[in-house]
């Protein structure tokens, strides 16, 4: 991205926000040393981040009851799902340190710095719907960003019951969709509308679990039948667009009757690859990996080259045109924002 040069007034505007933002939470640290200093908070325990709220947060101990607490302003990090120290007291505690992550889901904020929205987390469920009506190249974002961060991907295909009703529409998605298993993926059809969950309530089971796709695919749907007192607001469906209302605005964590935890994340309507090096998005195709490292050119960009590995794969069928095309496009967007 290339860098805009800042006016005075502006440098100056940013940096008073800055002070204020530092004077601000060394205040709250003022506060959260004076609280422990006098007694009123209760002894260092773990715990974990179920919902953040700025520079709040809600953290569960081992027993299952929960507390608003305060961040040190070292700690601006937490994320939902991050396990954390922390000292409870009358009516907030305080959050003392992080513990460390064993993975994280990340991505890019419109100033391309990567911030992480999850923690913790076992597999990613990519929710699809028929409508908004997926494409390739949507899906094999959010598989690339799963692989990259060594997360497990489940496809989910939500609202199948709408299928019965669209022949055409029920063609195109299986059309889309045949590839994935074959390269290892599970492909889960759901419907929140007709109960159709016992798929996912398995795939849920004793793993920590975070539900990513478009807004309007029917994300909080599936969260408030899966926990009926969750109640997660639900958006309609844009008549004119086709296209989801962002409803949830934080990432919260939802322990399920069956065992597991969900975390609900804002939704986003592309997943951006841009920060990645082409090397990342090599790797986040698994049918690419045993073929890397064999194109006669060390910079190969599987274009036209000869003697090109991924090119030679293609032309046999080892590898789809339509998973070929899905690179080719991330590829041209890396260092691009979207």
């Amino acid at each position: 991205m290339s860098k805009r040069k800042l006016s005075r007034q502006q440098s100056f505007r940013i940096r008073r926000i800055q002070e204020e933002r530092t004077a601000r939470a060394q205040r709250r640290d003022a506060r959260a040393d004076e609280a422990l200093g006098a007694g009123e908070l209760g002894p260092e325990q773990s715990g974990l981040v179920i919902a953040h709220y700025g520079t709040q947060v809600d953290i569960e101990d081992d027993t299952g009851h929960s507390q608003r607490c305060h961040l040190r302003a070292n700690l601006d990090g937490l994320v939902t799902g991050d396990r954390v120290t922390w000292c409870p007291g009358d009516s907030t505690g305080v959050v003392v340190a992080r513990e460390p992550r064993h993975s994280e889901l990340r991505r890019p904020d419109p100033y391309g710095k990567l911030k992480a929205i999850a923690a913790n987390i076992d597999q990613i469920l990519v929710v699809i719907a028929p409508l908004p009506e997926p494409h390739a190249n949507l899906i094999d974002r959010y598989l690339v960003a799963a692989e990259v961060v060594g997360i497990e991907p489940v496809l989910v295909l939500n609202k199948c019951d709408l299928l019965a009703q669209d022949a055409d529409l029920r063609a195109r998605l299986d059309a889309l969709l045949a590839i994935y298993p074959t390269l290892g993926y599970r492909v889960l059809e759901v419907s929140s509308q007709s109960g159709s969950l016992a798929q996912l309530r398995q795939a849920l089971q004793a793993r920590v679990s975070v539900f990513v796709g478009q807004s309007g695919v029917g994300k909080s749907s599936l969260v408030n039948t899966l926990l009926p007192g969750a109640e997660l607001r639900v958006g309609e469906l844009s008549a004119l667009r086709q296209k989801g209302t962002h409803t949830t605005t934080t990432a919260q964590l939802f322990h399920l009757p069956g065992g597991g935890s969900l975390i609900d994340s804002p939704g986003i309507r592309e997943f951006g690859l841009w920060h990645m090096q082409r090397e990342q998005v090599e790797y986040g195709f698994r049918e690419f990996r045993p073929l890397l490292g064999h194109c006669r050119f060390r910079d190969c960009c599987h274009k036209h080259e000869p003697g090109c590995a991924i090119l030679e794969a293609a032309a046999r069928g080892a590898i789809s045109p339509a998973r070929l095309d899905s690179y080719r496009h991330i590829v041209e967007s890396l260092n691009q924002p979207e």
